[in-house]
């Protein structure tokens, strides 16, 4: 006994050698862009010693724990100058790095060690990045930069045509993706009815779009994520930067509240083609307006808080007839808080609103309705160790929906007021998220999200019998509603139907060498939410359902697979992936439904099933005087309603059928070149296969009218789709760094003017009696010119 007490000191005694041996000490700060203090995300802090490193979260902070000894550090981020300092650890040390913005006259510091290489050893996949810069050389419609529009020339994100709102990411619909402003949500993104985006490209600091792999700390959407941030605004002077187009402007300041303490930042658009429309004795609006604006205050070194608030809003009027008013408002407040150099926190407290309103002069009413959002975050990273990461943390939101309501617009209209039933509900999660380097080639990130969602009581909620609100009438072989056999009222705090999942995610990447690695990635994600749409595309006037006692929650399962290399020091790369996605309690209509002001929305509504699998190649040049990508994506998604019952058909006779985002092929060339200092020119291809459509196969008469007959759900496609860009940057005085800057933009969209077809809608001619098939088309060629500032 006494010999195995002597081994066991000598063993602590051992180990405890090794421990002070190894003495390790962490080195943490903030990483800042010289000239106007604002914090820079996802910068390489790397320690070519020892192959290492780190990048800033989502607030430019950076925490690394290495050994005691001395380091040559070397900072780098994409249109900055490189940074290398020499620092000795040999205790917790905080370090902030400035970085300047690089300049052609300037001397580029050369770092041997290719700091990119570090993306291919990180297990995140399926994300991709854009900058502003990057989107404001795309080429698109009125040459305003958009958002929307750069991300779906990315592999697996397409949209339903022109003119069309929102975006679709491996074969899911609009609905299914997150859209977050400064962490607030944003339930339309789309201005003009998808003519432009919602996101001011000057504001914008960075913006990532998860397809895949997506960690646990996100939730509520089963598609993507697209996770965008405002700039926080220049604490050291105040600068002003706009840009006046032929049908929009925009302007936005930024400077400091207290020199290298505080910032605001304080940007507007506005489109203002309408006030030429009476020149033309056209009586009619259409135009947008929004306000972006944030204020930033640093307390001390380890707390900053944050203000943060968008406002838009879309009006579209018919003479005096008609006017329709949509838009988005959101508000946040942030609180970080550096507890240690290893923990650092981040609160929450966010506003989000959709609103949609229609007056209706004819006929004398109002229409209001839309969704309110309160949000509560407490998101924590723990930088628990070199190669091991936790990030946790918590998630409240309270919802209410106001499906519509109807009020007289006069003293004289004869139309009551009405009101559909209010809806609430209660949405919680808890998340852990671990990055973890396994070895030096492998490394692995995994986590779980528990989350819960409470339906909670409203004013009036039908019952049916055996709880069906849609019944199969088996004379007429079709779904019909059913008839309420009575209703219910609930007190606010009564649960009426509750949910919980849990929802794991992983990924992992294995390092096949210096300059290759393979990734895979699996995620479960729920989604509580519902846009209610049986359009293509969806339009201001649909609404959002919570799941409940007959709309269940979505539920998806992903698997990915990709192949990552760089290419002769990563002056290319090249991103494979392959995925396969299926989703559980995807929402189908029955045919004939009715979804607007239908109090009753669960007699129109079933519970189905939908698949999407595809393959995504992404060919990038990084470097030299021509830069861009090609993307290409072959690709499938389906959707699927059986009956619930041998006797039931189900949609589609229980078949598979093409999803309305469903596109076979989809190719994307996207290139820019620098001609010389003065000029920039940039050009991008598309090319998609048809939007799937259902076209009438026949037609017979009845009561001596001509009836048409359908084929099944969306086997018919419209054409294809395909367009070529061009713009030209001119900038007048490239050397000239302070003062009023300027560039002047020009672009031709659609340059071959292909006809794309919208729609195709088939009738008889009047003239002739014969049926014909009308091809509507939105845009042809559209030259465009607009004047950019900076001073």
């Amino acid at each position: 006994m006494k010999q195995i007490t002597n081994s066991l000191v000598l063993l602590l005694l051992f180990s405890c050698s090794i421990a002070f041996a190894q003495e390790k000490y962490t080195l943490s700060g903030k990483i800042t862009e010289a000239s106007s203090n604002e914090t820079l995300i996802s910068v390489n802090v790397i320690i070519p010693e020892l192959n290492t490193g780190a990048v800033t979260n989502e607030y430019g902070f950076y925490s690394i724990t290495l050994p005691e000894g001395t380091y040559k550090v070397a900072v780098s981020y994409l249109g900055f100058t490189d940074v290398i300092e020499t620092i000795t650890l040999d205790k917790n040390t905080s370090k902030n790095f400035s970085l300047e913005e690089s300049f052609e006259n300037l001397d580029e510091i050369i770092i041997t060690e290719n700091i990119e290489k570090l993306n291919i050893k990180k297990p995140q996949m399926s994300v991709n990045a854009l900058s502003s810069a990057t989107i404001k050389d795309i080429p698109v419609v009125f040459g305003e930069a958009d958002v929307i529009k750069a991300i779906t020339l990315l592999p697996g994100v397409t949209n339903a045509g022109e003119g069309s709102s929102g975006f679709n990411v491996r074969g899911g619909a609009v609905d299914q993706n997150l859209i977050l402003l400064d962490e607030a949500t944003v339930f339309n993104s789309s201005h003009l009815f998808g003519f432009f985006s919602v996101f001011n490209p000057d504001a914008i600091k960075d913006i990532k779009l998860y397809k895949g792999g997506i960690p646990a700390r996100y939730g509520g959407r089963v598609s993507s994520v697209l996770d965008i941030y405002q700039k926080e605004g220049n604490s050291k002077e105040f600068h002003m930067n706009g840009g006046i187009g032929i049908i929009a402007s925009r302007l936005l300041a930024e400077g400091p509240i207290k020199k290298d303490k505080g910032s605001f930042l304080l940007g507007g658009r506005s489109s203002y083609a309408h006030l030429f429309l009476p020149l033309f004795d056209i009586d009619n609006k259409a135009y947008f307006y929004d306000l972006n604006t944030k204020l930033s205050y640093d307390l001390d070194d380890n707390n900053s808080i944050y203000l943060s608030g968008y406002f838009g809003r879309d009006v579209f009027s018919i003479a005096d007839s008609f006017e329709n008013t949509y838009g988005n408002t959101v508000v946040n407040f942030r609180w970080n808080h550096l507890f240690s150099d290893k923990l650092f926190s981040n609160m929450s407290l966010i506003y989000s609103d959709y609103y949609y309103g229609l007056k209706l002069n004819f006929v004398e009413f109002d229409w209001n309705s839309g969704i309110q959002n309160f949000n509560f975050k407490y998101d924590f990273k723990h930088y628990v160790a070199d190669g091991f990461k936790l990030q946790y943390g918590i998630n409240s939101m309270y919802y209410k929906f106001n499906p519509g309501e109807i009020e007289p617009s006069t003293p004289t209209s004869g139309i009551n007021s009405f009101k559909l039933t209010d809806k609430y509900a209660f949405e919680n999660s808890v998340y852990i998220d671990a990055e973890h380097k396994i070895s030096d080639k492998l490394n692995l990130s995994y986590g779980l999200r528990l989350s819960s969602f409470l339906r909670l009581g409203q004013d009036q909620l039908n019952t049916y019998q055996n709880d069906q609100a849609v019944v199969f009438n088996d004379s007429f072989q079709i779904y019909q509603k059913a008839t309420p056999t009575g209703s219910e009222t609930y007190n606010r705090s009564h649960i009426i139907e509750s949910f919980a999942n849990l929802e794991p995610r992983a990924s992992l990447a294995y390092q096949l060498n210096d300059d290759a690695s393979i990734k895979a990635s699996y995620n479960r994600m729920t989604q509580y939410l519902h846009l209610l749409s049986n359009t293509s595309s969806p339009t201001p006037l649909d609404v959002w359902t919570p799941s409940g006692k007959y709309v269940k929650p979505q539920l998806l399962d992903q698997v990915a697979l990709g192949y990552f290399k760089s290419i002769n020091e990563d002056k290319y790369s090249l991103e494979v992936e392959t995925y396969y996605k299926k989703i559980q309690n995807r929402i189908d209509y029955i045919d004939g439904a009715d979804l607007i002001a239908n109090d009753a929305i669960e007699q129109v509504i079933l519970n189905g099933e939908a698949r999407a699998y595809g393959l995504e190649i992404l060919f990038r040049k990084n470097q030299g005087r021509f830069k861009g990508w090609l993307a290409y994506t072959l690709s499938k998604s389906e959707q699927r309603t059986p009956g619930f019952t041998s006797s039931e058909l189900g949609i589609n006779n229980g078949n598979w059928y093409n999803t309305a985002y469903d596109k076979t092929h989809d190719i994307s060339l996207t290139g820019s070149y620098d001609w010389n200092k003065k000029w920039n020119f940039s050009a991008n291809f598309l090319f998609q296969t048809g939007q799937p459509t259902t076209y009438p196969n026949g037609q017979y008469v009845y009561n001596g009218v001509n009836i048409p007959s359908y084929s099944n759900r969306n086997a018919d496609r419209l054409p294809a789709y395909h367009r070529l860009d061009f713009s030209a940057n001119y900038t007048p005085k490239p050397d000239k760094t302070k003062g009023w800057q300027s560039y002047w933009v020009f672009s031709v969209y659609n340059a071959y003017n292909r006809r794309n077809a919208a729609s195709i809608t088939f009738g008889e001619n009047r003239m002739t009696g014969t049926n014909e098939a009308t091809r509507l088309a939105i845009f042809g060629l559209i030259p465009s010119v607009s004047y950019n500032f900076k001073f």
